[in-house]
């Protein structure tokens, strides 16, 4: 994938949210490896923090986080399975001003890739709210793996080309 090195990296901060009712910062194995991919690729790591199942509990979050203008990307991760737990995607239906189709389709082609037709109970999607992104990802390593290492680490560059989310931070609350 093109990365230009005639533009300047421009790093972000970014928000982890674990949702899950079984994790702890001992076995989020997920989470850590989103923070350590965010510090390893330049930008900030403003928040990691883990959450139950609970969607009125994600929301409240995940607008906290979008209310402070110090934070451009959050990526969640669980929640987005199809027991009744799993409650992210509705979380987010409630807070987005806009969805990134475009996200969810890609992620679950990578991912027949690797896990064929299972990739079908997936709910993986995208969302903007008050002019932040986030990405709300399964709660497996692999498939976190998988969104960070085919999507996210190119389209959270600034100098990836032809078009990146970053770029385009400025004008998500245009009118």
């Amino acid at each position: 994938m093109p990365i230009s090195s005639q533009k300047e990296f421009k790093p972000i901060n970014i928000s982890v949210l674990t949702i899950s009712d079984t994790r702890t910062e001992a076995n989020d194995t997920s989470g850590q490896l989103l923070a350590r991919n965010v510090r390893e690729k330049g930008h900030g790591l403003s928040h990691k923090q883990i959450v139950k199942d609970n969607k009125e509990d994600i929301k409240k979050i995940l607008l906290e986080w979008c209310s402070n203008k110090e934070v451009d990307v959050i990526i969640t991760t669980g929640g987005t399975g199809l027991t009744g737990r799993d409650t992210t995607p509705e979380a987010l239906d409630e807070i987005k001003d806009k969805d990134i189709p475009g996200f969810g389709e890609l992620f679950r082609l990578i991912s027949y890739k690797k896990i064929g037709a299972s990739t079908i109970q997936s709910r993986a999607m995208a969302i903007l709210c008050k002019g932040t992104y986030i990405f709300a990802l399964p709660g497996s390593s692999g498939a976190v793996k998988d969104a960070w290492e085919d999507i996210l680490k190119y389209q959270l560059d600034s100098r990836f080309e032809p078009c990146n989310f970053i770029n385009i931070i400025p004008r998500l609350n245009e009118k």
